[in-house]
This record gives C-alpha cells, sequence and structure tokens, in this order.
C-alpha cells in the first residue's frame, strides 16, 4: 500500500452452509451454494491490490454475526464486520451494546429486502434500536430495493445523525431497463440527505448478457449524485459470481468509472472514512 491510498473492498460475504441459518441459501443458486472462507478470498484481494474488506453478514442472526466477527479476529484484510440484530426485538438495545464492544463491529444491517412490510424501518419499536446504534458509532447498512426508497427517506430525515450507506445503490432493476422514479428518488436521498451508496450489486441486477453499456446510465446517476465523495465499491462476493467473477466487476467498475478524475475516494478512502478504518 506505500505509495497509494487504500484500497477496500465495502461489501463482501463469508458462509459456511452447514452453520444452517442461511435460509435463502439453497441448490438452485448453484454457484453460491458451497462455502465461501477467506481462503478463498484472499488470493483475489492479492490479485487486484486490494488492502482491506468490509465483512457484512448474510443471515439474520446473532449467531452469524457472531461467527463473522470471530473470522476478523483471524484475518487482517478484514478490517470489520457489518453485523444483524433483530432491531424490533425487546433485547435489541442490549444486543447492540453488546455487540458494539467488539473493535470490529462496524455497522449493522436489517435484511430489509426480505420484510414484506415496505415500511416496516419506520416502525416506532424500532426507535430504541436506532438510537442505540447511534450512540454506538455504528453505519446502518440500508440493504434496500427501489421500493424502499421513500421510506429510506423518511427514516434519514427522522435520523440526521446516523450514519447511512444505501447497499448495491438500492438494486435498481437493471435487466428490465427500468430508471424511474429509481433515479429521481436516489437523487432526493443524495441531496437531502448524508447517506453514502455503495456502488455493487450492479451485475446481478443486469441481464445475464450484461454489458458495461447496460451499467453506465445507472452509474452516471449515482456519480452524479452522491459524487465520488460519496461512493464506495464493493465486490458482493461471492454473490457476484452469478453474473461476474471477481477480476471482472473489478474491471468493469474502473470502465465505468473512466471519466473520474480520481477514484482513490470510491475505491477505498470513502470507506475508510464512513466506517472508520484504515488511514482514511
Amino acid at each position: 500500500m506505500k505509495g497509494r491510498a487504500i484500497r477496500v473492498d465495502a461489501h463482501q460475504h463469508f458462509w459456511q452452509i452447514e452453520r444452517g441459518d442461511y435460509g435463502w441459501l439453497s441448490p438452485k443458486l448453484g454457484v453460491l451454494y458451497r462455502d465461501y472462507l477467506p481462503e478463498n478470498l484472499l488470493p483475489l484481494l492479492a490479485q487486484q491490490q486490494i488492502d482491506a474488506t468490509i465483512l457484512v453478514q448474510a443471515a439474520p442472526t446473532l449467531a452469524e454475526t457472531e461467527y463473522l466477527l470471530t473470522l476478523a479476529e483471524q484475518y487482517e484484510q478484514v478490517a470489520g464486520v457489518v453485523g444483524w440484530v433483530d432491531f424490533a426485538s425487546p433485547d435489541a438495545v442490549a444486543d447492540i451494546q453488546r455487540l458494539a464492544r467488539h473493535p470490529k463491529l462496524l455497522g449493522l444491517r436489517p435484511m430489509l429486502q426480505d420484510i414484506a412490510d415496505t415500511d416496516w424501518m419506520l416502525g416506532a419499536a424500532l426507535h430504541p434500536a436506532y438510537e442505540a446504534l447511534i450512540k454506538a458509532g455504528l453505519v446502518f447498512d440500508a440493504l434496500v430495493a427501489p421500493r424502499h426508497l421513500p421510506g429510506l427517506l423518511q427514516l434519514l430525515q427522522r435520523y440526521p445523525a446516523m450514519r447511512v450507506v444505501i447497499d448495491h445503490a438500492a438494486k435498481p432493476q437493471i435487466r428490465d431497463a427500468a430508471f424511474q422514479p429509481w433515479a429521481e428518488q436516489m437523487a432526493q436521498l443524495a441531496s437531502e440527505t448524508q447517506a453514502y451508496c455503495k456502488l455493487s450489486g450492479l451485475v446481478t441486477e443486469a441481464s445475464a448478457q450484461w454489458t458495461v453499456s447496460d451499467l453506465q446510465p445507472y452509474v452516471d446517476v449515482l456519480l452524479n449524485t452522491f459524487g465520488s465523495e460519496r461512493l464506495l465499491w464493493g465486490s458482493d462476493w461471492p454473490v457476484c459470481l452469478l453474473a461476474a467473477d471477481y477480476a471482472q466487476w473489478r474491471q468493469a467498475s474502473e470502465q465505468l468509472l473512466a471519466g473520474v478524475e480520481s477514484c482513490d475516494g470510491i475505491f477505498g478512502l470513502n470507506a475508510a472514512r464512513v466506517y472508520g478504518v484504515g488511514s482514511g
């Protein structure tokens, strides 16, 4: 890393199927239905000169978050963990306070995309959890789809002190060439809140034969609204393998950002700053 800015993969996962808490993971997902652990990722990080990663939860259990923290303790390349807590639980505040004592817990992520109630995040019962997250200095990772964006705006206006990162650019429907109202709603979030946004997960929202040209209009919206100061690059590995390998997504990202004067922020410094890791 000497002589260059830190490079951070702001979004990757590990899982071990035999743990049994990945309800969404089935043999139907093909390449994803196997264990993905640090020894599988570390060579890819070395090849792409990635210095650190943010490890993100993939199961809605406290046990998985504790498992990920154990992995983070063992591998210096894992800068920290975005874990999970049941925000609606009476024990949410105690759980957040306990987990936050671990130096590698950086944030929390309710799996909003899997909750049928689009407005669940706005429920009054969740207020203590949001306050505890803010008090603990943790990041809220918003795993949302376009249907959630109006509610997310309300949530961020309600809790302006909460540091928020929108995962996967809110999963625009690229394969259907759907652009609005996603573009307008993302622009509003960018202008009216301090949220950051992850440049990740786009290839799996596109068609199987995706091209950089398919993704470019969506990335341009993000650049024109969040700017290079509030975008974070992430691989979404191993989920990305459904559409591209690690190197292919990294190369596509560089093409998508070819017009940006400096990508040091997007490829690392912004993640280091918002999650409080490395030297950013």
